[in-house]
């Protein structure tokens, strides 16, 4: 589905990141594979093959994200697919206890870095008259509340209000502009909490980044041509409740 498409995925390094670049490559696409610390890509990366690479990026910075962008067009020529993945969770702290530094570093890597990301791809993807797919990775929190969560809950609608917008702001230069709302996947992100989030799920077990991976290629391929604007639950029934 992806075959000859350029595609950037970051917080490639584990879980959901690592599930999406492999089904790109998979399907053929040209992947840049970026994260924090550049050894854990690299792997991933020579494991993929030639039409993979890794860029080591910072999210939070934008001008790590400018570089992350224009390296990957200068490796490949174009910019087809942005899937801005990166994103970290936080810890039960009572509201009123919470640093503001804690809020902050939530906001900056699941939030503000999905502005960058899409004003980056946005930018070479003009340039290139071509158009492309973005895709924001939000969460079943997008939607719903999580007690104990408030900075990953309210960075998680921003990324839904955000897709909207510039989803609409981007529709006339052929850019589509979508996200991705999984419930709780086996990644690291929960480990040592899966039992207690098992119940949560309806359809009675969690979902596998493999899964939501296939979501993500469907929505970044031709196929999904007039799909823009809106976020796409992976939640096994959880907002169903």
């Amino acid at each position: 589905m992806l075959t000859g498409k350029i595609a950037i995925v970051t917080g490639a390094g584990s879980g959901i990141g690592t599930a999406v670049a492999r089904r790109f490559a998979a399907d053929g696409a040209s992947v840049c594979l970026s994260d924090l610390k550049q050894d854990g890509i690299a792997k991933i990366a020579s494991e993929l093959g030639g039409n993979a690479i890794a860029i080591a990026a910072d999210v939070t910075s934008e001008e790590a994200v400018r570089k992350l962008v224009d390296g990957t067009v200068a490796r490949f020529g174009r910019l087809d697919v942005m899937v801005n993945n990166a994103g970290i969770g936080e810890q039960p702290t009572p509201i009123d206890e919470r640093p503001a530094s804690d809020w902050q570093r939530v906001i900056d890597t699941n939030l503000s870095s999905v502005f960058y990301g899409i004003k980056h791809a946005a930018r070479v993807m003009k340039q290139s008259g071509t158009g492309g797919v973005i895709v924001n990775m939000s969460s079943i929190m997008g939607d719903v509340g999580l007690s104990g969560a408030p900075a990953y809950v309210a960075a998680k609608h921003g990324v839904n209000g955000l897709t909207k917008a510039a989803a609409l702001e981007l529709a006339a230069s052929k850019i589509r502009v979508v996200a991705v709302q999984p419930a709780f996947i086996k990644t690291p992100m929960i480990r040592g909490m899966e039992q207690t989030m098992l119940p949560l799920h309806p359809i009675g077990r969690l979902g596998e980044p493999e899964e939501v991976a296939s979501l993500v290629a469907y929505l970044a391929s031709d196929e999904a041509g007039f799909l823009t604007g809106a976020g796409y639950l992976v939640d096994g029934g959880y907002t169903a409740q």
